[in-house]
């Protein structure tokens, strides 16, 4: 069996406006996950933080495709439960309009014949992306108003930048909304860039600012970082996440047809028919 290698670093800070990071971050092999709570402090920042410590028991371990892919639903099952019950618990002491939620993105190397391979799964509107050959590739889907709207052709994904419900999220942990996950699986070749992030990234610098950051800088560690910063500098208006994990390469590697598998990866997402 091929062992994937894999460097990694994260970030995350407050951001210029509010007061409490609601974002949470784990990062140990072979999970990776990011998310963003909501609910404000003491809702917000407990739900995330419930989301990454059931992720975390997922650290050292090895999955096949089919484990791997129950694991996060177990995962994601306590985590709505949980924070469900402590919401529940602080309305019942009087906190009558409490609420906490958070979205989740997570990403766990799994073991397949054909070698080690990438399981995705996400909630809400944090996000994952791809960086190969100098090509950000968003991996995940939105669980968002404005993204159906995108869908449905109502929208432009420009006008969605600035739509004033872009923020408005259609899935979430956390009785809030649907608790049901997308999934992908995909092999990412050596040389691959993946990035988790919260949409305190994403919403503040766009496509071609990810890109950048992630083309120049050379240690995951500094790409995390310049990634939150650079969102931070752009105005902060929410808490900022990244995690960046670098493919290596493989133990035990075996050839490698980027063409074919970029083809899988982009029929996987619906980009080729």
């Amino acid at each position: 069996m091929k062992r994937l290698v894999v460097d990694h670093g994260s970030a995350t800070d407050v951001g210029l406006v509010r007061e409490v990071n609601e974002d949470s971050l784990f990062a140990e092999e072979p999970v990776f996950v990011v998310a963003d709570g909501m609910g404000g402090h003491d809702g917000g920042d407990v739900a995330s933080g419930i989301a990454v410590q059931e992720f975390a028991r997922l650290a050292g371990r090895s999955f096949t495709l089919d484990a791997g892919i129950d694991a996060i639903v177990e995962a994601l099952r306590s985590a709505d439960t949980r924070i469900s019950e402590y919401a529940a618990g602080q309305r019942a002491r009087g906190q009558l309009d409490f609420h906490s939620g958070t979205t989740v993105v997570a990403a766990l190397v799994v073991e397949a014949p054909a070698g080690p391979q990438w399981l995705i799964a996400n909630l809400g509107d944090s996000r994952i992306y791809r960086f190969f050959e100098g090509a950000l590739t968003q991996l995940s889907v939105d669980h968002s108003l404005v993204q159906e709207l995108v869908d449905a052709g109502t929208l432009t994904p420009e006008q969605a930048e600035k739509h004033p419900d872009r923020h408005v999220i259609t899935r979430a942990l956390g009785g809030v909304a649907s608790a049901v996950p997308d999934f992908f699986h995909m092999m990412l070749p050596p040389g691959s860039r993946v990035l988790l992030c919260s949409d305190g990234v994403s919403g503040m610098i766009g496509p071609t600012a990810i890109a950048e950051i992630l083309g120049r800088q050379g240690d995951a560690r500094d790409a995390a970082r310049r990634l939150v910063d650079a969102a931070v500098a752009a105005g902060g208006r929410d808490n900022a996440t990244a995690v960046v994990v670098d493919v290596v390469g493989w133990a035990d590697e075996s050839p490698y047809d980027a063409v074919v598998q970029r083809q899988s990866l982009e029929q996987k997402l619906g980009v080729l028919p």
